[in-house]
């Protein structure tokens, strides 16, 4: 065997190691896509293994996560920080090599990917950045933003839904600098895909204004000439349509989908190791092998030739150096701090009664100007949302504007700011009603997951949106939001709450923040200094009536103003009543046990909880004895003041509930 057919040969033996090993894994795409991953990763794919986050390199995703054993082999060969032992630790408990991609866990790899085709999306985010950013910072001779997104895709990928939403997307954005190599084997896990998938793929690209060439996913010439092609065309993404033989290689199974989800079995492994004319043993890799796939020392010439240029451009362009180097860093303005200080003091005294979405924009309009990272986007509701500010400019318009029409396409606008992120140069927001959250819902988890800087903001939060009806109604919404790990959910009740919400997401660096406003006016609230810096914790003492407490109220949102007016007339009635804005559930359980004692004082028993949906989350808060006032059926099409009337948010109906509650 030639050296030649051993460069992609050792990504299957190492695959199907890995694999065997753990007795678990996907081999078929691993096997098949080798000849396409040696001809990319060895000729084309601008990386660093000793520097996996230098900016200019170029980003790899693979989208058809299961094929992670041939990642991680590359990764392996070309020298990232990635040993033999992390490749026999395959799927093991806190691995560096766990079943699917995961960033942060693994040097070289650009984002988490396993539910199929939020890869695809993600990387199509990454090269939307790349754009932006190229257009904002490189000037002639200066091109210190220049690399592109490769992605590998299955047929898996190209069936999901999200696939459609982002790659139409990405062809009207004329992103040539995106490759994806799509691996057309046929074969999924029931078998051959023909029979469920007769789409023309090449049509349908071509309809989205994509540059589309087919080869031999085996013959290395015919995918070499097609990455070439493909690097010509800047003014379209590129899909190279690659036909494979899933699990190349092995003599009884390739072609068929047993071999797509399942080990080869050891007899197997061994007919393949012949059939390949591979003679050593388990992991053991020829040091002229490794010589070969060594991607050190050009890694590191690369990224020194780039170090030179910028070097030149941060000597005639100081200023503008400055801001990528800070963006890049993810670090905020130094005056970003004390403008928001001195906007919530102005922001106190708003006589206005306005909707939580227009507190929302008005925030906008401060923090668009003093975060140039921020990078907004709507699912065709900007005019809903109120997403856009006067600084807003479309990059459909302008390459280096500061917002995305992503259209109806709910799923891939939030993958791909997923991706966004995960570039680096920006922090992404983006909108949609509450109740079409659900559409999105995956792309939310692998936010969380991924430890994600997205915001996403949510309006038209309860039956207040009116009559457009139970479909656009969210009931279970918010608390099934809450029950993501890792997602911050706030539901601000007036402009300092949500100017502080906002505040919130900026700051938080660890993971997505979620944003829920209303489409109705709310009262404004006065507070003092204290109750202005405790809304940062999460829940807060906002109104307290009567030295002694006798019952607690805990609401959110809309609901605080109905907390407030029925505190106001227990306490006419010679009831203690504390009122508790709960802006944020997630942030008041991280507090310490001090805190939250002093705010849910356990002594304090009669607690009630009233939010303008599902009930069942609150009992966490108001124990098993207290009483939830929430809607725990769908609504109905009328005026939100009607709706609020019918389901029992009214004054009077909740004062009738409160004093049956307070005789049991």
């Amino acid at each position: 065997m030639g050296l030649k057919n051993k460069l992609s040969n050792v990504l299957r033996i190492l695959s199907i190691d890995a694999i065997e090993e753990s007795q678990s894994g996907h081999p078929g795409a691993s096997m098949g896509m080798a000849d396409i991953a040696e001809v990319l990763w060895r000729n084309f794919y601008k990386h660093n293994p000793t520097n996996p986050n230098w900016w200019n390199r170029d980003r790899f995703v693979l989208s058809n996560g299961h094929a992670s054993a041939l990642l991680y082999s590359l990764l392996h060969l070309t020298g990232y920080k990635l040993n033999i032992q992390d490749l026999k630790n395959f799927r093991k408990y806190l691995s560096k090599t766990p079943g699917h991609p995961e960033v942060y866990r693994t040097p070289g790899i650009e984002i988490s990917t396993g539910p199929l085709g939020q890869g695809l999306a993600s990387g199509i985010g990454m090269a939307i950045s790349e754009s932006i950013l190229a257009s904002i910072f490189n000037r002639s001779n200066y091109s210190i933003i220049d690399h592109y997104t490769w992605i590998f895709v299955g047929d898996g990928c190209l069936m999901e839904g999200i696939s459609h939403e982002a790659c139409s997307l990405a062809g009207t954005l004329g992103l040539g600098k995106l490759i994806v190599f799509y691996d057309k084997n046929d074969i999924s896990i029931d078998g051959n895909v023909s029979e469920w998938f007769s789409d023309d793929t090449r049509k349908r690209f071509e309809a989205y204004n994509w540059q589309v060439l087919e080869v031999n996913g085996h013959n290395k010439k015919e995918i070499f000439e097609a990455i070439k092609l493909s690097k010509k065309n800047l003014i379209q993404p590129s899909l190279i349509m690659c036909s494979t033989v899933i699990g190349y290689g092995s003599p009884n199974k390739e072609g068929k989908s047993i071999v797509h989800g399942s080990p080869l079995g050891a007899q197997e492994v061994e007919l393949t190791r012949s059939k390949l004319n591979w003679t050593d043993d388990p992991f053991k890799i020829s040091s002229k092998i490794y010589q070969e796939w060594d991607f050190k020392h050009q890694g590191k010439l690369l990224e020194n030739k780039w170090k030179d240029l910028f070097s030149q451009y941060k000597k005639k362009y100081p200023e503008l150096s400055e801001e990528y180097i800070r963006r890049m860093s993810r670090r905020l303005p130094e005056s970003f701090e004390l403008s928001i200080k001195n906007f919530l003091v102005t922001v106190q005294n708003l006589p206005e009664n306005i909707s939580t979405r227009q507190s929302s924009q008005k925030t906008l309009e401060i923090f668009g100007a003093i975060l140039p990272e921020l990078l907004g986007g709507s699912a065709d509701l900007a005019p809903s949302n109120l997403t856009l500010w006067l600084g807003s400019k479309s990059i459909f318009k302008n390459k280096s504007g500061n917002y995305i029409h992503y259209g109806v396409r709910e799923f891939g606008m939030t993958s791909i700011a997923n991706g966004i992120f995960h570039h680096g140069g920006f922090i992404p927001y983006t909108a949609t009603f509450l109740v079409f959250s659900d559409y999105a819902r995956n792309a939310i988890r692998m936010a969380a997951l991924m430890h994600t800087h997205q915001i996403f903001v949510y309006t038209h939060d309860s039956i207040g949106l009116g009559e457009d009806g139970p479909t656009h109604q969210p009931i279970e919404h918010i608390s099934s939001l809450r029950y993501i790990p890792n997602l911050s959910v706030w539901r601000p009740c007036d402009t300092v709450e949500t100017v502080s919400a906002w505040y919130y997401a900026v700051k938080r660096k660890n993971g997505p923040t979620a944003l829920i406003l209303s489409r109705q006016n709310l009262l404004q609230f006065s507070r003092d200094i204290s109750q202005t810096n405790n809304i940062m914790r999460g829940a807060y003492i906002l109104r307290e009536y009567g030295q002694k407490i006798d019952l607690i109220i805990i609401a959110t949102g809309s609901e605080v103003e109905l907390a407030v007016t029925v505190s106001k007339i227990l306490f006419k009635k010679s009831y203690g009543v504390r009122v508790i804005s709960m802006v944020s559930t997630d942030v008041f359980d991280s507090q310490n046990s001090s805190y939250k004692n002093f705010i849910l004082p356990k002594n304090i028993i009669k607690r009630v909880s009233i939010e303008a949906g599902s009930s069942e989350y609150w009992y966490k808060y108001t124990g098993l004895d207290g009483l939830q006032i929430g809607l725990n059926n769908f609504g109905e099409s009328a005026s939100g003041s009607k709706l609020f009337e019918v389901f029992g948010f009214t004054v009077k109906k909740i004062l009738k509930r409160l004093k049956k509650f307070l005789k049991d």
